[in-house]
C-alpha cells in the first residue's frame, strides 16, 4: 500500500474540529469519507440522526439488501473542542502519528475503506457488507443506538474498528458504562449569622460521594468515580446548589442493576436533613460478553490472522464503544480492528505507523473468510 497516501487521507479527517457537540465539523468529516466511498463505487446515505448531532453514514456494496453478511462499524466524532486542531494537528515521527482522533478513530474509519478497496471483485459480489459511521459515540451514541441496533439485527457479525490496544490486542470484552448527573438544592443562609438556617447542598454532596463510592465491588471490578462536583455562590453563604457527575462501570450486567436499584434508593431517602438529591442517567452502555457465537468468530480472526502472519491476542477493556449495545442484542460482535494506539482522549494520543498496514490485511482477510 502508498503509506503517504493513506497518511494524507488521514490528516484530511484528523485535521477537522469534530467533537461530538461541534456538528459543522462532524459533518465536515463525514462528507470526506462520504466522498472517498463514492470514488470507490459504494453506495452512501447520510442518516438525519437529528439536530443536535451530526449526520451518520451508511455505506453499502448492495444498496438494496435487507441481510448483511458483515457490518463494520465506526464513529465519526471525537472528545476535543473547538481549537484543538489548530494547537495540534496531524505530526509525525518515525514510528508514530499524532493528533486528536488519531486513533479514536480516524485511522479505524479509514482502515476500513483500505480494507474494502483491497477486497476482491468475487467477494464484493458475494459478500452484502456494511459500514455505519455514527456521530456521537463519544457520548455514549443517544441518537444513533437505535439506528445502529436496526442494522445490527439484520447482520450475521459486525466488526467495529476502534483502535487495537497498545500492544496489539483486539478487543473480545468491554464494561458496561453508566453515567449519572447528582442535583442537591438545599437552603442558603449567612454562613456567619444564620448558619443554623441553611441546610448545606455541599455538606450532602460530600456525604453522598462516601456512601456512593461504599457501592463499589472491586472483586467483581465494579467501580464507580464522582469525577466532576460543583456548588456554592461564596464562602461565606451556606450553599443552597450542588452537582456531581458519576460514572459506573462493571463487568456484569446484573451488578449495573444492582448499583442502579441503590442509587435511586440512596438518592431519594436524601444524604442530609433539608437537601433534596435528584438522579439523572446520561447514558448507559451494557456489558460487552464474549457468547458462544462470539467464541466461534474469534477463532475465524485467529485463522485470518495466522494467514496473515498477524499475531492476533485478545484482551477484556474497561472503556465502552458501540460494541456494547450491540453485542447485548445477540449479535456476534467483535472489536479493535483498527490500527494500534493509544492515549486516547488525551493530547498524547499516537497511532503506530508500521501496524496499519498489517491491520488493513487482517480486516479485509477476516471479511473475505466470512
Amino acid at each position: 500500500m502508498n503509506i503517504n497516501h493513506y497518511i494524507d487521507e488521514l490528516e484530511t479527517l484528523v485535521n477537522v474540529d469534530c467533537g461530538t457537540q461541534t456538528v459543522s465539523g462532524v459533518a465536515q468529516v463525514a462528507g470526506t469519507l462520504a466522498g472517498l466511498w463514492r470514488q470507490e463505487g459504494w453506495h452512501v446515505t447520510e442518516v438525519d440522526l437529528g439536530d443536535a448531532v451530526g449526520p451518520g453514514l451508511l455505506v453499502t456494496n448492495q444498496p438494496q439488501a435487507t441481510h448483511y453478511d458483515v457490518l463494520l462499524v465506526g464513529h465519526l466524532d471525537t472528545v476535543f473542542p473547538v481549537g484543538t486542531v489548530a494547537e495540534r494537528p496531524l505530526k509525525r515521527d518515525y514510528t508514530c502519528l499524532y493528533g486528536p482522533g488519531v486513533s479514536d478513530m480516524k485511522s479505524g474509519l479509514l482502515n476500513i475503506l483500505w480494507a474494502m478497496r483491497g477486497l476482491s471483485a468475487a467477494d464484493k459480489n458475494r459478500l452484502s457488507i456494511a459500514v455505519a459511521m455514527n456521530p456521537d459515540e463519544e457520548t455514549g451514541s443517544v441518537h444513533s443506538e437505535a439506528w445502529l441496533g436496526g442494522l445490527a439485527r439484520n447482520a450475521r457479525v459486525v466488526l467495529v474498528c476502534e483502535a487495537a490496544r497498545a500492544d496489539g490486542s483486539l478487543v473480545k470484552a468491554r464494561k458496561g458504562l453508566a453515567g449519572y448527573q447528582l442535583t442537591f438544592k438545599g437552603v442558603a443562609a449567612h454562613a456567619g449569622n444564620d448558619p443554623d438556617k441553611g441546610r448545606s447542598a455541599i455538606t450532602a454532596l460530600a456525604k453522598a460521594v462516601l456512601a456512593i463510592n461504599a457501592l463499589a465491588d472491586p472483586a467483581r471490578g465494579t467501580t464507580l468515580n464522582m469525577g466532576v462536583v460543583k456548588g456554592g455562590s461564596a464562602s461565606n453563604v451556606v450553599a443552597d446548589h450542588a452537582t456531581a457527575e458519576l460514572d459506573l462501570r462493571y463487568w456484569q450486567n446484573s451488578e449495573y442493576d444492582r448499583v442502579h436499584a441503590q442509587l435511586e434508593t440512596l438518592c431519594e431517602q436524601g444524604f442530609l436533613d433539608g437537601v433534596t438529591t435528584t438522579l439523572r442517567r446520561l447514558n448507559y452502555k451494557p456489558a460487552m460478553a464474549v457468547s458462544g457465537e462470539t467464541a466461534s468468530l474469534m477463532m475465524l480472526v485467529e485463522k485470518a490472522g495466522a494467514a496473515e502472519k498477524v499475531p492476533v491476542s485478545w484482551q477484556a477493556v474497561g472503556g465502552g464503544s458501540d460494541a456494547n449495545h450491540i453485542a447485548a442484542l445477540g449479535i456476534p460482535t467483535l472489536d479493535g480492528f483498527g490500527p494500534v494506539g493509544a492515549g486516547f482522549h488525551s493530547p498524547a494520543e499516537w497511532l503506530d505507523i508500521a501496524s496499519i498496514e498489517p491491520r488493513i490485511r487482517l480486516l479485509k482477510r477476516v471479511v473475505s473468510m466470512l
